[in-house]
């Protein structure tokens, strides 16, 4: 429900619109369709999206809470530029809940499990072929999410996902890097194959490695895309222009 026809759909059927509002303006910036620094107006988003300013009002202020945005006395809201504290505490969240159902899917792993888990990675080969990073990026959140289900604690990947949002953003700029699709599917082989074994040790060194590749990757995302970082405690005066992507030609 990441467009505005997905929202309305959504309205159709009952939903919440509040809701509704925030997860999609919440997924367009973790998605940079938002990118860090661009102008939002209550205005403009109420009548982009056909709602009322309350809905969009409430929205950007859970995405304040969230730190996704800011709010600058005399010149608006703006989309957050990305705290490389941010990135740093959403791994410290996601690896310790990963690591910690890893330990558990060791010791309940089924062949079905591990089938599911080959079909996910020949899927995200797939869509490396293609060279469709957003395919990848859906395919990868599938596979932790199946990674974490093995445990029995399926159902603490929404924990996961919200606490990682900053994180994904970060991600989602890592992954046009040279060769950045091969080294995660090879990674995610790695976890699987010593799930498989059921070699503890091996499957946490191999899950610890690949989550904290978004670390090393940093700077490098950071040299190609200055202008979406801040450093932490910097205020950095936001800019107002037309909406576009990362992705775009400057």
């Amino acid at each position: 429900m990441a467009s505005k026809e997905g929202l309305q759909a959504a309205r159709a059927r009952g939903g919440n619109t509040r809701q509704l509002v925030h997860e999609l303006l919440r997924t367009q910036i973790i998605n940079l369709e938002l990118e860090p620094g661009t102008a939002l107006s209550e205005n403009d988003l109420a009548a982009e999206l056909s709602v009322s300013r309350t809905p969009v009002r409430e929205s950007l202020i859970l995405l304040t809470d969230e730190g996704l945005v800011d709010v600058y006395p005399q010149m608006g809201t703006f989309v957050a530029r990305i705290k490389f504290s941010d990135i740093a505490s959403a791994q410290f969240i996601r690896e310790a809940l990963e690591m910690a159902a890893l330990r558990e899917a060791v010791t309940r792993v089924t062949d079905r499990d591990v089938t599911d888990l080959r079909a996910l990675l020949s899927a995200q080969r797939d869509a490396e072929g293609r060279a469709d990073t957003e395919a990848f990026f859906q395919l990868d959140e599938e596979f932790h999410a199946r990674l974490m289900a093995v445990s029995g604690h399926g159902d603490a990947w929404r924990v996961v996902g919200q606490a990682k949002a900053q994180l994904d953003r970060a991600r989602r700029l890592s992954l046009p890097l040279t060769q950045q699709l091969h080294l995660l599917i090879r990674q995610h082989t790695d976890v699987v194959d010593r799930l498989e074994d059921r070699n503890l040790k091996r499957a946490e060194e191999a899950l610890r490695r690949h989550l904290r590749l978004v670390l090393s990757d940093v700077e490098k995302i950071r040299a190609r895309h200055p202008e979406l970082f801040s450093e932490d405690d910097v205020p950095v005066r936001p800019r107002r222009e037309t909406r576009r992507s990362p992705a775009q030609p400057r």
